[in-house]
């Protein structure tokens, strides 16, 4: 019974994620677009802010100290950057993918445009739905993230981070856009860099911001599809239209 039981909870599960693919082609139905279900993480390790302000050391490709009572000793060492996880992982700048393959089992997919479709909305905060997307030579860490920024009032905060320096980050574009029931939102932005952190651009609000009835509005049955592009481009442009 035990074995029967294990076996239909995959076929339950299977049949689920390919449910989940089909209403992301639904939605976006462009040829040629890779769709990426992105199952949520919960963690109780979740600090609100981890990582200092950017200073200028930044643009030279020095961190900041993303460890509570810690000091990053070596400049050249980069912090995990892997939202709601404690994990004490230092590395060299080439190495944060591989890292955040093998160890946290991050997906990563190729192409220009994608779409990422995050499930089960309703989770409470914090929570993240985290891919990787490789294209036009990079890797870029898109982060969706569901937090309380005041007690009791969740909204939810997506942005591109590039897996490179900010100078790199300078000559990128990335737009995300959400299109369902004849309604669309587009978010436009050059992309942060890693180094900066993943929690201080989402205080800062420097990203696309959604409140619950907002999100709710796009959502189709607690999931969430959202298409990505990313360009070349050096314009430095955010804007968010309805």
């Amino acid at each position: 019974m035990l074995f029967f039981t294990q076996c239909f909870g995959a076929v339950l599960d299977l049949i689920h994620l390919r449910f989940q693919h089909y209403k992301a082609k639904r939605v976006f139905s462009a040829a040629g677009q890779l769709v990426c279900v992105v199952n949520p993480t919960h963690s109780l390790k979740y600090a609100p802010i981890r990582c200092a302000t950017a200073q200028a050391s930044t643009e030279q490709g020095i961190l900041p100290p993303c460890h509570h009572h810690e000091v990053v000793h070596d400049p050249q060492l980069v912090p995990c950057t892997c939202p709601l996880f404690s994990c004490q992982w230092e590395g060299h700048l080439e190495v944060v993918v591989s890292h955040l393959r093998q160890t946290h089992r991050i997906n990563i997919l190729q192409g220009t445009e994608i779409v990422f479709l995050a499930t089960d909305m309703h989770l409470p905060a914090p929570t993240d739905w985290i891919i990787m997307h490789s294209c036009l030579g990079h890797q870029f860490l898109l982060v969706l993230r569901k937090q309380e920024k005041y007690e009791g009032h969740p909204q939810f905060f997506a942005t591109m981070m590039l897996i490179g320096t900010p100078t790199q980050a300078d000559n990128f574009t990335y737009r995300l856009e959400l299109n369902r029931n004849q309604r669309r939102l587009k978010w436009e932005a050059t992309p942060r860099s890693i180094l900066e952190c993943v929690d201080s651009v989402i205080s800062d609000g420097d990203c696309l911001v959604l409140n619950t009835s907002l999100a709710q509005l796009f959502s189709d049955n607690g999931s969430l599809a959202i298409g990505i592009a990313i360009t070349t481009s050096k314009v430095h442009s955010s804007e968010a239209e309805m």
